[in-house]
């Protein structure tokens, strides 16, 4: 019978979860939910010397803001609880000493100095200092594997420091399967023999990953390409304690922009785009790194864009909900090679998921953003924000785009009254200023119909009436259709506008 799938994301709360992680646990979420299986949230915090308060919270509300729903995690405990690791350490301990007792693992006693003085020793002689098969037992090193067991009791029990470290074969191939990468062989020669247990009580991220992973029934491991190094060490576990390992999906690097290498926040803050989802600030030093949320982009959006960096539908497809992108996924079609990040492109889906939002909605951010519009109706601003939200990427792009709707022009744009006011612009402006004010319907229809019925009546280009008018009532040669902006403002607000751009030529 083939088990329930269940998946985990398993980050470490030392910072802002970058969007590369984000990437790993919506992937995680959506392998999850296609195959009607369990997504879960496990804190990895063994590394108290790294842990950085807040960093925890911020997972969980990023992962929130996603839509990216947890089944099994933190404050939402199910029978494989607690999900924190440094709640889980009285769990580890046996199962590092019963590697110890199957001699599949040993104590080492080395001091730090005691191998910085072997590394530096093998640098000087063109080596790289590796702790295993070839060394472990020549003298050189403290270990259980050469001291008498008498003697390795009396350091232990006299409170000596000391690590447990996996005793990796020698002269073997390993055969791994990896769902994205395929077929992988690996020589146990050049492994190192991986520090499981520390004598402070806490295991390693090795042991307790894979520990955790056997307690909690997951049976796919769908992580990022930097844990492919340790692939070979998590298979060799499983091995050592009889168990049947996951299936391993490696994912390839955001990488960034342009050059080489993976995306990095210094890319995003000399590029001018956020690399994490929401707004981190750090509890250190102060920094503020910008997040997604806060730059103006749509949860959807980023969900769209995350997902389709790295992975291909199969299709010309570019928009997707969650329900699609859940339909749809396949580990198949992930790529092996890294994915190029493309700022523009995430704009582009931002700017798509702007026309699907509610206009009442966006009025009302608009309005608490901007100063000016305090004390405008909102059904004003909510038909303006319906006339201006096909241009804009953004909320914020708002105010630049919808201005003249609330305050009249105070300058106007040289080049375009370079382009527009001809010898005849007055006359015609006037003229245009007393149609306007005699049209009996107030409908942008009636607008539009009067003045372009007398331009073709009397003969004139559209463009010779057009443009003047909407510099009047713009200040410029932009924005939506002139008799639309005509019935916002108003007859009254339109000739005064009319009036003033006369005056200034």
């Amino acid at each position: 019978m083939t088990k329930a799938v269940r998946v985990r994301f398993a980050p470490s709360p030392t910072g802002p979860l970058h969007i590369g992680g984000l990437r790993t646990a919506l992937f995680n979420y959506l392998f999850a939910k296609k195959n009607n299986g369990t997504f879960i949230l496990r804190i990895e915090d063994t590394d108290q010397n790294r842990f950085v308060p807040g960093a925890e919270q911020y997972i969980v509300e990023a992962l929130e803001w996603c839509g990216i729903t947890i089944d099994e995690g933190p404050n939402k405990n199910g029978e494989f609880s607690p999900y924190k690791q440094s709640e889980r350490k009285h769990i580890y301990s046996r199962y590092a000493e019963q590697l110890v007792k199957e001699g599949k693992a040993y104590y080492a006693f080395d001091t730090a100095d005691a191998l910085d003085e072997h590394r530096k020793n093998h640098e000087a002689q063109g080596k790289t200092f590796i702790y295993n098969w070839h060394n472990r037992a020549k003298g050189k090193l403290v270990n259980s594997l050469i001291l008498e067991k008498e003697v390795v009791e009396a350091k232990i029990n006299s409170g000596e420091d000391y690590v447990i470290r996996f005793k990796s074969p020698e002269n073997q191939k390993l055969h791994l399967q990896d769902i994205i990468r395929g077929d992988i062989e690996i020589d146990t020669n050049i492994l190192d023999d991986k520090v499981l247990f520390k004598s402070d009580g806490m295991p390693t991220y090795h042991l307790a990953n894979i520990v955790d992973d056997h307690l909690m029934e997951i049976t796919h491991v769908i992580r990022g390409e930097e844990w492919l190094p340790s692939l070979a060490l998590h298979y060799q576990l499983y091995d050592a304690f009889g168990w049947t390992p996951p299936q391993f999906a490696h994912l390839s690097l955001i990488l960034k922009p342009t050059g080489k290498g993976k995306l990095s926040k210094r890319d995003g803050d000399k590029m001018g785009f956020p690399v994490f989802p929401l707004e981190w600030k750090d509890p250190q030093t102060g920094e503020v790194s910008s997040g997604y949320r806060e730059s103006g982009f749509f949860p959807e959006a980023v969900v769209n864009f995350l997902a389709l960096l790295g992975w291909n539908p199969g299709t010309e497809q570019e928009i997707f909900s969650m329900d699609e992108l859940i339909a749809s996924f396949d580990l198949e079609r992930v790529h092996k090679s890294g994915a190029r990040f493309d700022p523009d492109k995430t704009k582009w889906f931002n700017h798509h998921y702007m026309q699907t939002q509610n206009n009442e909605i966006l009025a009302e951010q608009f309005k608490q953003s901007q100063a000016e519009l305090s004390t405008v109706d909102n059904a004003y601003i909510t038909m303006v924000v319906g006339l201006i939200k096909e241009r804009a990427n953004f909320t914020s792009d708002f105010w630049e785009l919808s201005h003249y709707f609330f305050q009249a022009p105070s300058n106007y744009d040289d080049s375009a009254v370079k382009k527009a006011v001809k010898d005849d612009t007055k006359s015609l402006l006037t003229e245009v200023m007393s149609i306007i004010k005699n049209v009996e319907s107030d409908t942008a229809e009636a607008y539009q119909s009067e003045v372009k019925n007398w331009i073709t009546q009397q003969n004139i280009s559209f463009g010779k009436v057009m443009m003047p008018l909407r510099i009047s009532l713009v200040g410029a040669l932009q924005g939506p259709d002139v008799f639309q902006i005509i019935f916002m403002i108003g007859k009254h607000e339109t000739s005064k506008r009319i009036q003033a751009f006369i005056e200034t030529i």
